[in-house]
């Protein structure tokens, strides 16, 4: 598969496709400047002719008594959450779908014996859309390449269910305004699972933005430097190898929310303030093309990879807000240096640094604090969302586990939990559009000389009087969900 064949199936159509059309006789010519080089007129197009027609922002549906789930991609995520879902009550996993008979066959084991009996859908690439089409599901989880998260999402409002994602919800600019479109059009929630606000240090400190120990915040630095070349170039790990093909296909900021999410949501991004213009730069690749060639000396299988231009190893974007506050997000899953999750935020009146360890707090006094203190403050800033589940493992008596940091778990049931008492999703479409554009709008940037483009107001203005999200204290009621542990 080569470059134009792959953004054909990742869904870029108008400018985007106009672009990759040309890229082989570019490519040939050594040049890649003029890649999705109307990108900014696709934008101004967009923006000039989108009307807000239903704001999604603070959305109640609903209440649902028992929410009914319908799962989209058993990969190692998918079957991940499945494992996750029921340990949570008052939800019912109804349906599952996979392109893989053999990834079925995992999810059926994850859920043996734990009282959920869904139907499964295989042997068709189109076989999610039978799932969608169901009249017995509430909710549709997607957990497939990212590539086909949007498309999905639109069809899964259509059928008249909320979606959650896994991220980023999608990769092209039409994408995210086809999903702003439909959730607006549908009333249907359309959420991406960013996990990373979750992690108990992340939302204690936005805890601690919302009640202004920060000051007006200034600065972010976040990231998601981990190196994934064991599992980029083992067959075995992903369907059909499409985590690698992007790496050869893109360039720019290809999985930006993890460092970008938690910093946004500090900083009410789309609530009083939004992304204005971003520029991204990223180095050479050093090492993806490399291995290729090296494993392809043993493995004809590697040939098809041998020649990709892939992304360079470390992807570095900035990204200025209407208010002045600036993001750095850094992506490198390449190099072998440790895991960075860098989670740096910087205000006025303090800051906190979360990798590389130990987790910091300052209280602007210039210096960070002594662990006793920082481990004060974060007591006295929890959340009542992380309280709420405390209690339940409390109760349980015994430590309730969940991937990163436990921020799976408590995701999951935040979500399921607003979804029965019929209050607002921690995160909205406009989230789910704005995090996830980036991946185009760096990769447009890193292709024209690391020039500016504008950020799409994916709210339409209504960011200047959007009310701020997260009910992370749980003012609006709700924790009638349980954790079973």
């Amino acid at each position: 598969m080569n470059r134009k064949e792959f953004l054909k199936l990742a869904g870029l159509t108008g400018a985007g496709a106009a672009a990759w059309s040309a890229f082989e006789s570019e490519a040939e010519a050594g040049s890649l400047q003029s890649i999705i080089g109307d990108l900014p007129k696709e934008i101004d197009d967009f923006q000039a002719t989108h009307k807000q027609r239903f704001n999604m922002s603070g959305y109640r549906a609903p209440k649902i008594n028992t929410v009914r789930v319908g799962i989209i991609g058993v990969g190692n995520r998918g079957t991940h959450h499945a494992g996750t879902i029921i340990r949570v009550s008052d939800v019912e996993i109804k349906a599952v779908a996979d392109v893989s008979e053999d990834r079925l066959g995992r999810v059926k084991k994850k859920l043996a014996n734990s009282g959920h009996t869904p139907d499964y859908y295989a042997g068709s690439e189109h076989e999610w859309k039978k799932l969608c089409e169901r009249k017995d599901l509430d909710l549709i989880l997607i957990t497939t390449p990212t590539y086909l998260h949007a498309d999905m999402a639109v069809y899964a409002m259509e059928q008249g269910k909320h979606v959650i994602t896994e991220v980023p919800a999608a990769v092209s600019i039409k994408e995210c305004w086809d999903m702003v479109k439909t959730s607006e059009k549908t009333k249907k929630h359309c959420m991406m699972m960013e996990n990373y606000s979750y992690m108990p240090f992340h939302i204690t400190t936005l805890n601690m933005a919302k009640q202004g120990f920060f000051g007006e915040i200034v600065h972010g630095d976040g990231a998601y430097n981990t190196s994934k070349m064991g599992n980029n170039f083992r067959k075995s790990m992903y369907w059909n190898m499409w985590w690698l093909k992007m790496y050869g296909a893109r360039k720019g900021n290809i999985y930006p929310t993890h460092g970008l999410g938690p910093i946004a949501q500090m900083m009410n991004v789309n609530r009083g303030d939004r992304f204005d213009f971003l520029v991204s730069v990223e180095s050479k690749d050093f090492m993806m093309q490399a291995k290729a060639k090296e494993l392809a000396k043993k493995d004809p299988f590697f040939e098809q990879f041998a020649e990709m231009d892939f992304r360079g190893n470390m992807s570095s974007m900035l990204i200025k807000t209407v208010e002045g506050r600036t993001l750095n997000i850094q992506h490198d899953a390449t190099s072998p240096s440790p895991h960075n999750l860098i989670h740096g935020v910087y205000g006025t009146k303090g800051s906190v640094l979360y990798d590389p360890a130990p987790h910091r707090i300052c209280t602007g006094n210039g210096r960070w604090a002594d662990k006793k203190t920082a481990n004060k403050l974060m007591e006295q800033y929890k959340p009542g969302l992380l309280k709420q589940f405390e209690k339940f493992r409390k109760g349980l008596g015994k430590t309730i586990s969940s991937g990163h940091g436990g921020s799976d778990l408590i995701n999951v049931w935040h979500i399921i939990d607003c979804l029965r008492n019929g209050l607002p999703l921690d995160q909205d479409v406009y989230d789910a559009a704005a995090f996830s554009s980036v991946v185009q709008l760096s990769e447009w940037s890193v292709l024209n000389n690391s020039n500016s483009i504008k950020v799409p107001d994916f709210t339409a203005g209504a960011w200047k009087t959007n009310k701020a999200n997260m009910d992370i204290n749980m003012e609006f009621g709700g924790g009638t969900t349980k954790v079973l542990g």
